[in-house]
């Protein structure tokens, strides 16, 4: 039996003492009665000695305690291995305990304000200290009592106290001694009424191979404590929690490596965060953290339940949290900087672009204003007309033709399409234009000695080795005499009036800046009146539709055999037939290289 009491002064009401508080008390055959009935306090002390039994004390301050109650109490001696367990104890400087009478006949003196902690209690001082003696807390005291054991154990580590306990009954505690309670809901089941145990009401048989604690739990007793299950128990109940922890193995422990654990999850889980947050979306950030959650909780719940190990997840769901909270800021933070990086930089690429694209189409300009225009290029010409349409694959292009009187009755012509496309391209165009136009008004007679000088000097300055195919000629306006050279180009087609379709296959030689110093040949041929002589380059026969086919010779000349049926046939509608042929095989296809078509009439 525990009483978790304390019963520092003599009885008052003993029959001995109440007498001497009445009036008249000195006399008298009542008088002579009372006092010679037994005190209260050996009573108390014959039914204390009867079972085995321990009375509990209290530990104070010396602040506290006036000098006239302090008493020293004779505790259990505690068989201590692996050190000296004092200086890591909590405990007090005095202990208020019982009348002398009572003292003696209990078995065991526990300390009895063994609650640790404001608030909501989690841990009691399983053993503490009196001055410098280790006292036991009541759970521990009734239990060596029980078991008939003089002394109790404590077991000291590096880092302090590690396990109290009675003969095979061993407790893990912290190193300061205290215990942490595996509370459970409040049972009322525990508790017996003293009221029914002094009426009689209650089996004697109830107690019987029972640990019996004695307490009071009135409503106004200040002796009640707020467990984490958030309910008000009596301090008897406490004690009851830690004996059923103890033979029910329920006891829990929180190692000293608990909290290197915690830092060690919080470690890894914020090293994932910092990790997968980058690498992920936004919308999954969320999940990541939840699931980091769930685990440092789960696994925290986990070695509670299968372990009974407190590890505290609340650090590092707190810190994840941090973390969380930190590189959202920082992952924010940079993308609106990218963000600004990146306005800044496609406002330098639009103005780049917008610069470039002025460029080009200035040199769009250019290059289209160096070609000569037919409509304007011979004024009141009636012995023939002649049509050119050019159309770069981009905004400039590498095709060229040209068209000018040598003299009064010879018209001198070319069509050409040099390697490449863009910008380099139409530069090396504009070289080969001119220099062609330069050199065919130098010596006007033989068009295979223009291309032999036109390739040599092209060629002289040609880094990036372009090269060009190119059809010459020169026409006599008053017999239809034709001189032609062919540079590697296609052959021109012949349209005759009937629907009649052939090839001019010119004589020439290979494309210029191919071959240094090639002799070019040229072909003597006469148009008859009304014949036209239609010249492209291969962006019409290689233009390509939306499934990767190519336009191709036989449907150009399908289109020209076409135009030969015609009742008029012309230069201008010509060339608009065949552009019209090329666009609707294309069906808005982008062109694949530059388009240019040159008829002569």
């Amino acid at each position: 039996v525990g009483l978790d009491l304390i019963f520092p002064e003599p009885d008052r009401l003993s029959p001995g003492r109440l007498v001497e508080s009445l009036p008249g008390h000195g006399a008298g055959e009542l008088y002579a009665r009372l006092k010679a009935l037994p005190d209260n306090d050996e009573v108390l002390a014959r039914a204390l000695a009867a079972v085995p039994s321990v009375l509990g004390v209290a530990g104070y301050g010396r602040a506290h305690l006036p000098a006239s109650a302090r008493r020293h109490s004779a505790f259990a001696p505690a068989r201590q291995r692996g050190g000296d367990a004092l200086p890591f104890l909590h405990g007090h400087e005095e202990a208020v305990g019982n009348v002398a009478v009572r003292a003696r006949a209990a078995a065991g003196r526990p300390m009895r304000s063994g609650a640790c902690g404001g608030g909501k209690t989690r841990r009691i001082a399983f053993v503490s200290r009196v001055g410098e003696t280790l006292a036991p807390s009541m759970g521990l005291e009734l239990l060596r009592v029980a078991a008939g054991r003089p002394a109790f154990e404590v077991r000291v580590g590096p880092r302090g106290v590690e396990v109290v306990g009675v003969e095979d009954i061993a407790v893990p505690t912290q190193p300061d001694g205290r215990m942490w309670v595996h509370f459970s809901r409040h049972d009322r089941s525990r508790f017996v009424s003293a009221a029914d145990v002094l009426s009689g009401a209650t089996d004697p048989a109830v107690f019987r191979e029972h640990l019996v604690i004695v307490g009071v739990t009135g409503l106004a007793v200040t002796d009640y404590v707020t467990t984490p299950l958030d309910e008000r128990i009596p301090g008897v109940e406490v004690h009851a929690n830690v004996l059923e922890n103890i033979f029910d193995g329920r006891v829990l422990r929180r190692p000293y490596w608990a909290a290197w654990a915690e830092a060690a999850v919080l470690l890894v889980a914020g090293a994932i965060l910092v990790v997968a947050m980058p690498a992920s979306r936004v919308l999954l950030w969320p999940v990541v953290l939840l699931a980091l959650f769930a685990a440092a909780a789960g696994g925290g719940a986990a070695a509670y339940r299968q372990g009974q190990v407190l590890i505290d997840a609340v650090m590092p769901v707190l810190g994840l949290g941090l973390v969380f909270v930190v590189m959202m800021g920082a992952l924010f933070a940079e993308a609106m900087m990218q963000r600004r990086m990146l306005r800044q930089r496609l406002q330098q690429e639009r103005e780049v672009k917008a610069r470039l694209a002025g460029e080009l189409d200035a040199a769009r300009r250019i290059q289209m204003g160096i070609l000569p225009r037919a409509e304007t290029a011979f004024p009141g010409e009636t012995r023939f007309s002649v049509c050119a349409d050019l159309e770069p694959a981009r905004e400039v292009g590498g095709d060229l033709y040209d068209f000018f009187m040598l003299s009064a009755d010879r018209l001198f012509f070319l069509i050409g399409d040099v390697s490449g496309k863009g910008l380099p391209a139409s530069m090396f165009m504009a070289v080969s234009k001119a220099l062609c136009k330069s050199i065919s008004s130098r010596n006007p007679a033989s068009v295979a000695q223009t291309l032999q000088d036109a390739a040599r000097d092209i060629g002289r300055e040609n880094p990036e080795q372009f090269f060009v195919t190119l059809v010459a000629g020169i026409l006599d306006a008053r017999t239809g005499g034709l001189r032609i050279a062919n540079g590697g180009h296609g052959a021109p087609y012949r349209a005759r009036r009937g629907g009649r379709v052939g090839r001019m296959e010119a004589g020439g030689g290979p494309p210029l800046c191919t071959v240094d110093d090639f002799p070019y040949g040229e072909t003597l041929r006469v148009l008859e009146p009304g014949e036209m002589l239609i010249m492209t380059t291969d962006g019409v026969t290689e233009a390509l539709n939306r499934r990767g086919e190519l336009y191709g010779t036989v449907r150009l000349g399908v289109v020209i055999e076409r135009l030969g049926r015609e009742p008029e046939l012309r230069p201008h509608p010509a060339v608009a037939e065949i552009r019209e042929g090329v666009a609707q095989f294309c069906d808005g296809a982008e062109l694949a290289d530059d388009l240019t078509i040159l008829v002569i009439q």
